[in-house]
């Protein structure tokens, strides 16, 4: 199957999910009166979905895989925030243990779309000629 668009893909439908979970978590009187951290946490999980989007529209694979990287970091800082979030009883623990989680398994998928991409002989559209 060839991906057309980055909504096509998995990692991305996945990052969305996780971009409008973190939202609606951080939805609460705790989070809302600490503005700053709130919009902290929001923008790094819709950092995961934005960076494989602009990635993707960059039609080549060394950019995308740039781009790659970094929305993987961006798994990891909302992981670090949610653990402040947890310190800071903002989350209980529950919540922090599965959408620690959950941001794992999508930095995994991104790593393993990562190495997919670098074994693979697509180089995107730019280099079709």
């Amino acid at each position: 199957m060839t991906i057309t668009d980055f909504e096509d893909l998995r990692i991305w439908q996945d990052a969305r999910i996780l971009s409008k979970d973190i939202y609606f978590i951080t939805n609460t009187d705790k989070f809302k009166v600490d503005y700053r951290f709130c919009s902290q946490i929001r923008s790094a999980a819709g950092s995961i979905m934005d960076n494989i989007a602009e990635g993707f529209e960059r039609d080549g694979s060394k950019e995308f895989l740039q781009f790659l990287y970094i929305a993987k970091a961006s798994c990891a800082e909302v992981r670090s925030q949610l653990a402040r979030a947890f310190d800071i009883e903002y989350i209980d623990e529950e919540t922090y243990n599965q959408y620690r989680q959950r941001c794992i398994d999508e930095a995994q998928s991104i790593y393993n779309f990562i190495k997919y991409l670098k074994d693979s002989e697509i180089k995107g559209l730019k280099f079709k000629k």
